[in-house]
């Protein structure tokens, strides 16, 4: 997928597109010295990472805030708050637990004045209430729910980006969570899935995180 083809997709105003490439060119240039992301994916940057982040969108166009656990290199989160910037209300929280990758975040957000706010911390601990809880590439579907669990309860619903194992791991998880879900096929990669999760409870003594 080119920049072209990614606008064509999703509709992208061409300020939207400026930032994208501005934060394409900056997490390159951090990629060198940070492991943000696998260097042989940049690339593919439209498709790999901003069409992977930007469909969620489309699965959720109620949602006004959306919190980012993991947040890492900005997938889904810094994609999100930069097609979602002007919109009434909308805002991001990118969460992380390590400092070095919030601080790249924080000078993504800075420099595209993105409707977004950095958190340093476990993504569990937070007490936000949002619309979207999502996360791409950040723990098994099990130990995920239980980051995103305090979210869930609070109202949100949750959007998890996943690869081909998607399946099996919510066949584990449901050893340990009570959990309405259901499978969507990633438009950025077939072999990919959307864990759209709409309600969550812990089976026995489950303890959040």
């Amino acid at each position: 997928m080119t920049a072209d083809e990614f606008q064509k997709a999703t509709g992208a105003w061409p300020e939207r597109m400026a930032d994208l490439e501005r934060f394409r060119v900056l997490l390159s240039e951090a990629n060198e010295v940070m492991n943000l992301v696998g260097p042989d994916s940049l690339p593919d940057f439209w498709n790999r990472h901003a069409w992977d982040s930007a469909q969620l969108l489309d699965l959720a166009g109620f949602a006004r805030t959306w919190a980012d656990l993991g947040a890492g290199a900005g997938f889904p989160g810094v994609v999100l708050a930069i097609l979602v910037k002007g919109r009434p209300d909308a805002h991001v929280w990118l969460i992380d637990s390590l400092q070095k990758r919030c601080r790249f975040l924080q000078t993504i957000v800075d420099e595209l004045a993105l409707p977004a706010t950095v958190v340093w911390g476990r993504a569990e601990e937070q007490a936000l209430k949002v619309d979207v809880v999502t996360a791409r590439a950040v723990a098994p579907m099990e130990k995920l729910l239980g980051y995103a669990q305090p979210y869930l309860s609070r109202g949100a619903q949750g959007l998890f980006l996943k690869g081909e194992k998607a399946e099996t791991e919510l066949q584990d998880a449901a050893k340990s969570w009570h959990v309405e879900a259901e499978l969507s096929v990633s438009r950025s990669d077939p072999r990919g899935r959307i864990v759209t999760v709409r309600s969550l409870r812990p089976r026995g003594n489950q303890q959040r995180g």
